[in-house]
């Protein structure tokens, strides 16, 4: 094989080509290019590597804000004064007082339904079972949970309101619950103790119990908010913990008003990532989270570093494979590029050989 070839030292551009199959590169600088494999041996390499059979991952780093995810307001359905509020950062669970109207509470109950009409005998539909089965989780009995608010269900509520220091009517009146997915922490306050309650004023946001990672992506990176997919998360102090997408949703944010000329909203997609072990951030308030996404993943394939491939004069690539004190010219087909190595095939290659590599 006549000439000498320089060895790869590195990238400028990688596109990724079906879902990370193939690559294109860009930059390398070559004296001369060599021919494939003419059985000739070369020039002893400056320096050699194995070619390896692993997993190779592409991943692209996103920043996040540790917090408890979005938040929900709460607006209030019945009219009268608000004498009653949650401190912030405080949690109520099922069945206690969300807030206070005229001294008497509105209660948390679980559910995805919202309450939206009045409950009394006769009653019949979906929130009918979700409210029978709140009440059962509560304690009372002597109905049966299904889709009847029947003369039981009502002989029960009535225990159930006087619990609550409730006129005992049997009757669960529209705005007296409010339904969550589960137990909720208290984020702020957007009315007083004093202030006047009518139907629509807004009274306190609220969040889950759990802390999580927010991610703000582009749209373009849609393809990384894949939900339960495994992340890595780094945290203050750079310790790497694993976590999971739980939940993507596409957000418009406001336009920056700041922007001359006010700008046009931008959609995003938010991803909420959790940690996998809570104890990882415990004692963590507000901070910023480096959440790796998986772009791309090539199972048990074959590896070289990016700098052993060479430019073949015929096109394509090639490396350049070790044998003793002969080398051979072996042309490869290339697949994904990540973390400095570059899946590839060619004939002979396997786990183990030694490829040239720059020095």
């Amino acid at each position: 094989m006549s000439g000498k070839a320089r060895w790869v030292a590195g990238m400028t551009a990688l596109v990724l080509v079906g879902g990370g199959a193939a690559a294109a590169a860009t930059g390398f600088g070559f004296d001369s290019n060599p021919k494939a494999d003419d059985g000739k041996a070369d020039k002893k390499p400056p320096g050699t590597a194995k070619v390896t059979k692993q997993t190779l991952l592409d991943t692209e780093k996103h920043s996040g804000d540790l917090g408890y995810g979005d938040t929900t307001t709460v607006s209030g359905r019945l009219n009268g004064t608000v004498t009653g509020l949650p401190a912030t950062g405080s949690t109520v669970d099922r069945g206690q007082a969300l807030y206070q109207v005229d001294n008497s509470p509105v209660v948390l109950l679980f559910g995805g339904l919202p309450a939206y009409r009045p409950l009394a005998p006769g009653t019949e539909g979906a929130d009918v079972r979700q409210f029978e089965e709140n009440l059962k989780a509560l304690g009372y009995k002597g109905f049966t949970v299904d889709d009847e608010y029947s003369d039981s269900t009502a002989t029960a509520v009535k225990k159930w309101q006087k619990a609550l220091g409730l006129t005992e009517t049997g009757v669960i009146d529209l705005g007296r619950v409010v339904y969550a997915p589960g137990a909720v922490r208290v984020d702020a306050h957007k009315a007083a103790a004093g202030d006047e309650l009518r139907p629509g004023t807004a009274l306190l946001t609220y969040t889950g119990l759990a802390r999580v990672v927010t991610v703000s992506l582009d749209v373009a990176d849609e393809r990384l908010a894949r939900k339960d997919a495994a992340v890595t998360a780094t945290l203050p102090g750079g310790k790497t913990v694993p976590a999971k997408i739980t939940g993507t949703q596409t957000v418009i944010e406001a336009a920056d008003q700041n922007t001359p000329g006010g700008g046009d909203p931008t959609t995003k997609i938010e991803v909420t990532v959790a940690i996998d072990d809570p104890a990882a951030i415990a004692g963590l308030d507000q901070a910023s989270v480096e959440v790796a996404f998986t772009a791309a993943q090539r199972e048990n394939v074959l590896t070289v570093p990016v700098a052993a491939l060479l430019a073949l004069a015929e096109g394509g690539y090639g490396v350049q494979v070790a044998d003793g004190s002969s080398t051979k010219i072996v042309k490869v087909e290339t697949g994904m590029f990540a973390a400095g190595r570059v899946e590839v095939t060619g004939q002979g290659l396997a786990e183990g050989t030694t490829v040239g590599v720059p020095s």
